[in-house]
Order: structure tokens, then C-alpha cells, then sequence
């Protein structure tokens, strides 16, 4: 399971699941073109992904 933590503050953020097929979304990290980083959570059978939750104003981190 994808875990999001804040760095800050220490809230987390467990399981976050697809709307369209019920699977539990997976953590991806996309290079834009530029070479910066963004993490996102997918559907692992391609119904789409969402930006890395915020908390206190950052993205939130994981560790996978």
C-alpha cells in the first residue's frame, strides 16, 4: 500500500482506490521535460492518476 506522509506535520494518507474499477491506486514518479520530478498516484489498469496529495502547503511524500 502507498503511504503519503507529510514531512511537516506528520499526517498520512493510506489507501486510495480507482472510482472507475475499485483498485487500490499505485506510487509513480514522472521526469517532466524539464528534469524535475512529480509524484503521482495511478490506476494500475490505466483509468488515469492524480497528483501526490498536499498537506501544509508541500507535496506529500512516499517512500516507495
Amino acid at each position: 500500500m502507498a503511504e503519503y506522509k507529510c514531512e511537516k506535520c506528520n499526517m498520512s494518507i493510506g489507501t486510495m482506490t480507482c472510482g472507475t474499477c475499485g483498485n487500490e491506486l499505485v506510487h509513480e514518479t514522472l521526469t517532466k521535460d524539464d528534469g524535475s520530478t512529480v509524484h503521482v498516484s495511478q490506476c494500475p489498469e490505466g483509468h488515469g492518476k492524480v497528483k501526490s496529495p498536499m498537506c501544509c502547503g508541500q507535496d506529500m511524500s512516499c517512500p516507495i
